[in-house]
């Protein structure tokens, strides 16, 4: 790119060239609590976000046995902050406007070393990653604490010569050597895969404090129609924040990094060099039955053997202490990492299969992430219905593990799991509107109810079964509309403030809880 194609792409979005430059925007619009007060990575962090859960981000500015960093969590936990820092205007908004980007990538660009903020500072001689980076603990349950927060990153050959960003938990047992966790069917699994024979390991990053752009685009595991193999996902969080991303070479393996994280480990992946993820599971010799960090479905994870990355150099910022994004699992913060750029995707899975249809696309925290979706369609005539059972079937199909995905009209209110659930009691037929299109096949290992059908084996993907995800269309027949005639109040006539004083509707308003608030802002 040329000086002036960079300037004009970037000139006034700092803010999300960086994590550092996102925490200061926090700061500046009153978004960020900040403490100097010491906390212990081991439980007391996960626990005051936990207290905070769907609150505002936290800076820890000084954490016990990191004196060299500092760590921020919550980072993602409101979703209007998220919005107003990439000038999203409603969740609609950002739905349409991340599904095109997702869709129009901005190709990432090389920068030199002596560019890249992340590459100051190089270690390659002290290299116990448990001493740089910070490992929590997330609850008593746990008898290890793990590093869960670092994105991975894959470009060129290794990625059929896209590029990949992803999360991947990580254990540093062994000093430099750390377990090397991938879902199964992700990314990272499908170039393990690919790669297991090889006799060369496999080289890559591992970056933390990432911008942010990128850390929403890492989260979107199991979108791989719409981000498949060989895509360019970087790009994808190029698009995002407007401007290309940049990358570095890594100094001491053929890899790259983010040029504008905090702190990169670089090394090589070991596939078959499989080691337990704690001390617990290999005294035992046995997979899946250890607790071992929570994950996303909402139940505790269990300890796995997995392949092991050896850590050959060690980089990161040395102009201004490091911020680590520390981030809590089925934690509000996770769940709408996780859950963003997955609605994009269906939307756009489902305007490929047929567009205009399609409305809108919600996964509510009680959904569980990669475990279900709620979409919203508007059938346009006669000869459109059915289409939202093809998406639904689509959905469940391309969604690795999903269980469960729900059809709604364009009347029903997605954000409100009351309206959901009036929804599904009043408008559908149990005989024909649930559905069950893939029994047997391929699910998620992370959840217990698939754990169940391996018996007494160990609960491994290759022991366990997928029931099937279930569909429900809860739409109405297209033509019946007026038999479904939702009354609608004149709240568009009222001007409360003619018979109250604004602080009596104040306090008037902060009574009303639960399905009231959706009903009262439409007036159904």
């Amino acid at each position: 790119m040329s000086v002036t194609e960079q300037h004009s792409l970037e000139v006034g979005r700092e803010h999300v060239r960086s994590l550092r430059g996102m925490i200061e925007w926090l700061r500046a619009t009153g978004c960020l609590l900040e403490t100097e007060a010491p906390v212990d990575p081991d439980l007391e962090i996960t626990g005051v976000q936990k207290h905070l859960d769907g609150s505002y981000p936290v800076l820890f500015k000084n954490v016990k046995g990191y004196p060299h960093l500092e760590c921020v969590t919550n980072l993602y936990a409101k979703m209007d902050i998220i919005d107003r820092l990439f000038g999203w205007e409603t969740p609609q908004d950002r739905t349409r406007k991340l599904a095109h980007a997702i869709t129009h990538p901005l190709a990432p660009v090389e920068v030199p070393l002596s560019e890249a903020p992340s590459q100051e500072t190089i270690i390659t001689d002290d290299l116990n990653v448990n001493k740089w980076v910070t490992a929590i603990r997330h609850t008593t349950l746990e008898s290890e604490r793990t590093i869960g927060s670092g994105n991975s990153v894959v470009v060129g050959r290794y990625f059929h010569g896209g590029s990949h960003i992803g999360y991947n938990r990580m254990n540093a047992r062994w000093g430099n050597v750390c377990t090397f966790q991938s879902a199964p069917g992700a990314h990272m699994w499908q170039i393990i895969t690919e790669h297991y024979h090889d006799e060369r390991p496999i080289p890559l990053t591992m970056c933390f404090g990432v911008p942010p752009a990128a850390t929403l685009i890492a989260g979107g595991g199991f979108d791989y129609v719409v981000l498949p193999r060989g895509g360019d996902e970087l790009g994808a969080a190029g698009a995002v924040q407007g401007f290309p991303i940049r990358l570095v070479k890594a100094r001491t393996v053929e890899a790259w990094a983010l040029a504008d994280c905090d702190l990169v480990l670089e090394g090589l992946l070991y596939p078959r060099d499989k080691r337990y993820e704690t001390k617990e599971a290999e005294d035992a010799d046995t997979q899946g039955r250890y607790p071992f960090h929570p994950e996303w479905a909402g139940y505790m994870g269990k300890a796995y053997k997995a392949p092991t990355f050896h850590v050959s150099g060690i980089t990161m910022r040395r102009s201004a202490k490091p911020i680590l994004y520390v981030l809590g699992v089925h934690m509000l913060d996770c769940n709408n990492i996780d859950t963003t750029v997955r609605e994009s995707a269906i939307f756009e899975l489902c305007e490929r299969l047929q567009p205009g249809i399609i409305q809108d696309v919600n996964i509510p925290f009680c959904m569980t992430d990669w475990g279900g979706c709620i979409i919203q369609v508007k059938k346009r005539n006669k000869i459109e219905e059915g289409w939202q059972r093809n998406f639904l079937a689509a959905i469940l199909s391309c969604n690795q593990g999903m269980r469960l995905a729900i059809a709604v009209d364009a009347d029903v209110d997605i954000y409100s799991m009351d309206d959901i659930m009036w929804t599904l009691t009043t408008r559908v037929n149990p005989h024909t509107d649930i559905l069950n299109p893939i029994p047997g096949g391929i699910g998620q290992t992370f959840q217990p109810q698939e754990r169940l059908t391996a018996g007494d084996k160990e609960w491994t993907a290759s022991n366990t079964r997928f029931e099937g995800g279930m569909g429900i269309d809860a739409t109405l027949p297209f033509g019946y509309e007026k038999d479904f005639q939702r009354p609608v109040y004149p709240i568009d006539r009222i001007d409360l403030g003619k018979w109250f004083s604004t602080k009596d509707i104040e306090r008037g308003k902060a009574q009303m809880k639960g399905w009231v608030e959706s009903l009262a802002r439409t007036g159904r």
